[in-house]
């Protein structure tokens, strides 16, 4: 990797609507509607100054909604199979068409994206999209797609549970009767014979309220319903419908797929689709959302993913120690139980799925996330990603309609970011809406992420754990504090994250093995930079003496030292 990648995941629906006063469940009317054509060139040089790489546009496929485009020829979804009246953008109803939430004129959807593809690249930013593999809306029915595609289920036999060239699972001779309202607001209810099987692997005619209800999953050639069998030959339909699927949106430029649960479709198609869509465009990346450790290696070996959330390790564990339920020390597990494939994995404190660290769920407080902030954007040379509004200290404390009051932004309803539309101040960005710890908070964190980009040590070094020689002195407390090297060639950063609510003076061993690791002699003292603030100081540099230097509050030191 030459250069580390920086994602900034934007939920494209909410990113620009100004509208300060949305109703509790309100539509697209009341509430206003965030478009494509908001991510103005202003826009893409803002993000990209925060340090951002890659832009994630969460939300561009045609999902199910309960905003009527008839008019656009769109056909309606029936209400009782939407979560919200926006629709999850998971839920996929067309795979081969924009959502016309997003365009200006919904007619000019597919342009107004080719158009936000070209404005993204001439930022300098390149675009990752979502790939909905796994399961599509209960209504789903592509208009948009090419001259001789067969929709999904088109050639289905509806009597077999399972067949392997089947793309749905069915339970034949059963009306779809799930454990909550099929009327909905509609005059008539919902009706689906022979029901199919539901997103999140329940193949019951009668998902409950918890259940991914409001989607179908899709049919791989494993027979769930007969012991888990795999039928893999001859390749399945559903394997080359999501090809053809792939290969249309790399063909309009993007540069990846962020792809939504991953790991509930067989590793073996990831291993035999990624490679074919590769060879057509070489330079796409793959990121797999996976929660099971033990299948990681699977979908990196075998799926040929280029990167992996590290979720159920790095986040799980920074979160704990931010709250204060887990030691500092247990960081050092997180990178020791992925060392072999640490460069595949994407590191993060936020995204759409998860409570804002700034939310009463979480932290309460913004400022908390920093050092944990600190510590994942620096401790590897793989991708880190920033939730829209993270760098602002989001909260996401509102109770917006079918999302509740659960410290998420919504991904279900009509909504306005209250941080990010101050931000924006209608395309001006200004900082004047902003308040002054909002200003911090978001210097804060564009100097991390444009520290990331620029510094070798960091996106093509060493690193070398110091928490061993450090397990606890009355100057470094080991379950708030984590510290680290990275080094390349003569450049050598000192990294050390304080989780504490106060300012510390804090000592830290560097261990001789550290010196005979990285070949390099220990010196009584160096002149080092603070990456985090240009301050210059003079500190021990060798294992007999331990460097002594201040460290603020939720924050942390970054300092490079010129190898002689």
């Amino acid at each position: 990797m030459e250069n580390k990648i920086i994602i900034y995941q934007v939920f494209t629906r909410l990113f620009g609507n100004d509208n300060a006063h949305c109703r509790h469940n309100g539509g697209i009317t009341e509430n206003g509607c965030g478009k494509l054509a908001d991510f103005t060139q202003k826009t893409l040089d803002e993000i990209k100054t925060l340090g951002a790489t890659h832009i994630w546009y969460t939300g561009i496929i045609e999902h199910a909604t309960q905003t009527d485009y008839s008019k656009e020829g769109i056909r309606p979804d029936h209400p009782a199979v939407v979560k919200g009246k926006a629709g999850s953008p998971y839920a996929i109803k067309d795979y081969y068409d924009v959502d016309p939430d997003l365009a200006t004129k919904p007619v000019e959807r597919m342009k107004e994206f080719e158009n936000l593809v070209k404005r993204t690249h001439k930022a300098g930013l390149k675009i990752l999209i979502d790939f909905v593999p796994n399961h599509v809306a209960r209504q789903y029915h592509s208009d948009s797609k090419p001259a001789g595609t067969k929709d999904l289920g088109e050639d289905d036999r509806t009597d077999h549970a399972f067949n392997p060239q089947n793309n749905f699972y069915y339970i034949p001779g059963t009306t779809f009767s799930p454990h909550f309202d099929l009327q909905g607001n509609a005059p008539e209810a919902y009706r689906e014979f022979p029901a199919k099987a539901t997103g999140n692997d329940n193949f019951s005619a009668s998902p409950g309220i918890n259940d991914w209800y409001e989607t179908v999953k899709l049919n791989y050639g494993v027979d769930y319903c007969g012991g888990g069998s795999k039928h893999f030959e001859p390749i399945p339909d559903t394997w080359m419908k999501m090809r053809d699927i792939l290969l249309f949106w790399a063909g309009k430029d993007v540069d990846g797929f962020r792809c939504d649960m991953a790991e509930m479709v067989p590793v073996e198609f990831w291993g035999w689709v990624i490679p074919q869509v590769k060879a057509l465009y070489p330079n796409l990346i793959f990121i797999a959302e996976v929660y099971n450790p033990g299948q990681y290696r699977s979908y990196v070996h075998e799926g040929h993913f280029d990167y992996l959330y590290d979720k159920v390790g790095l986040y799980d564990t920074l979160r704990g120690v931010i709250c204060g339920y887990q030691s500092a020390r247990q960081i050092t597990g997180c990178w020791q139980n992925v060392d072999d494939i640490k460069e595949h994995m994407l590191n993060f404190l936020e995204n759409h799925d998860e409570q804002r660290i700034a939310s009463d769920f979480f932290a309460g407080d913004a400022r908390k996330g920093c050092a944990a902030f600190l510590t994942c954007a620096c401790m590897g040379k793989n991708p880190v990603m920033v939730y829209f509004g993270q760098e602002l200290g989001e909260r996401g404390m509102d109770n917006e309609g079918f999302s509740g009051l659960d410290g998420r932004t919504t991904i279900f309803d009509y909504w306005s970011v209250d941080t990010v539309r101050r931000w924006r101040n209608r395309g001006k960005y200004d900082n004047k809406l902003l308040t002054a710890e909002e200003i911090v908070l978001k210097s804060f964190y564009a100097g991390i992420l444009n520290m990331c980009r620029k510094e070798k040590a960091i996106y093509k070094g060493d690193f070398y754990d110091l928490m061993y020689v450090n397990n606890n002195s009355d100057l470094f407390n080991a379950d708030k504090a984590y510290a680290f090297i990275r080094r390349y060639k003569n450049e050598l950063l000192l990294i050390i994250a304080n989780f504490e609510d106060t300012d510390r003076h804090m000592s830290v061993n560097l261990p001789h093995h550290l010196f005979e690791f990285m070949g390099i002699d220990e010196q009584e003292e160096v002149i080092a930079t603070n990456l985090l603030d240009g301050n210059k100081e003079c500190i021990a540099f060798n294992s007999k003496q331990s460097v002594l230097t201040d460290v603020p509050a939720y924050g942390g030191k970054v300092l490079k030292i010129k190898l002689r």
